[in-house]
């Protein structure tokens, strides 16, 4: 199954408990102009999907509409970029919640985003490889 270029309601994640349990669990890792935050599930009872949060801070970005359009070019950056990490998902059987913090003081260029959007995906299905390697390396049985 193939993802489809959208970003419906049950990609994004919502409830304070979900966002809660990413940023107590989650592993975190920088490219900037992001704080990427993943988190990785095996659960039988939800179905696999590839979740987002986006957060642009009041701090650096004082105007709504400013936070606003930086988070409609991380949606759109994801959009466009998602489907590796979510053919990986639905291979494996696997979910994910990711969380993308933007850290820059500046908005950044769609073509820029695009492009620092595609490398923390890379990122994370290195780092999902890198996890189910050891996984697989400490627990050889588990796959029966």
């Amino acid at each position: 199954m193939t993802a489809k270029e959208g970003l419906p309601k049950y990609e994004r994640i919502c409830k304070d408990a979900d966002i809660q349990a990413l940023f107590d669990k989650g592993e975190g890792v920088s490219v900037y102009p992001y704080r990427v935050v993943f988190l990785f599930r095996h659960d039988e009872s939800r179905p696999v999907t590839c979740r987002l949060l986006v957060s642009v801070s009041k701090k650096r970005f004082h105007h709504a509409f400013k936070r606003n359009r930086v988070k409609r070019l991380i949606r759109e950056s994801w959009r466009k970029n998602k489907a590796p990490l979510y053919e990986i998902c639905s291979k494996d059987n696997i979910s994910v919640d990711v969380a993308l913090v933007y850290t820059a003081t500046v908005i950044h260029s769609y073509e820029e985003m695009f492009e620092k959007t595609k490398k923390a995906v890379k990122e994370l299905i290195k780092k999902y490889s890198s996890t189910k390697l050891t996984n697989h390396e400490v627990h050889p049985q588990s796959a029966r």
